[in-house]
């Protein structure tokens, strides 16, 4: 037996809010495991002012209950997951290009919550594209991202990392190492705990925010 690969064109899908002809930034905001864009980004609807607030889907859909009702999403699993990282930095690289053709060149934050810690991290330094802000809540940065990877992707990024005291996925020792794994790397970071589980926290999140195209 062989294994072999074969590239083939899909359809992806993503949510988008806010007007984009007074967005004064641009906002990419990636879901977590087992969830779906458009529920995620409920959290973010109050913020759709000046903004156009984006979210992208995992390319792989899988049944998260036992009756088949509840559909989720994720970005990836270890298997053959070298093909699947590059799978969805290409769709991430591809949607802010898109993106910028219909709003312009603004400025750019990047959210990952959970898996999509790993998700952005992976796509902001091997894609494309460099933000102005990143957010990483609630998830753990890739083991095999170099420190020199790190630092030439975030050499100008302002970043965010958020925990919520009471996670019960996430200890708040991820955190903690997610912060020295990106100050070896030179990278300022500032963190942020909220008492809350593992979810997203709409004060923390407007912090976070807050000041891209202002």
């Amino acid at each position: 037996m062989t294994e072999r690969h074969l590239k083939v064109q899909r359809t992806a899908r993503y949510h988008q809010l806010g007007d984009p002809a007074t967005a004064r930034a641009i906002w990419i905001v990636v879901h977590g495991y087992g969830q779906l864009a458009r529920y995620f980004l409920n959290s973010f609807t109050d913020l759709a002012v000046d903004r156009t607030i984006i979210a992208p889907e995992g390319l792989n859909r899988f049944y998260t209950d036992e009756a088949h009702q509840r559909v989720g999403a994720t970005w990836m699993t270890r298997e053959d997951r070298e093909h699947e990282i590059a799978d969805h930095v290409a769709y991430l690289d591809a949607l802010h290009t898109s993106i910028v053709l219909e709003v312009g060149d603004l400025p750019l934050g990047v959210l990952g919550f959970s898996q999509g810690v790993a998700t952005v991290a992976r796509w902001i330094t091997m894609g494309h594209v460099r933000p102005h802000r990143l957010v990483l809540w609630g998830g753990s940065l890739p083991p095999e991202l170099t420190k020199q990877q790190l630092a030439n992707a975030l050499a100008s990024t302002q970043v965010d990392l958020v925990h919520g005291k009471h996670d019960e996925l996430v200890p708040a020792s991820i955190l903690r190492n997610n912060e020295a794994c990106l100050q070896r790397s030179g990278i300022a970071v500032r963190c942020h705990e909220f008492p809350g589980g593992h979810r997203l926290d709409p004060v923390i999140l407007a912090r976070c925010m807050a000041g891209l195209g202002d």
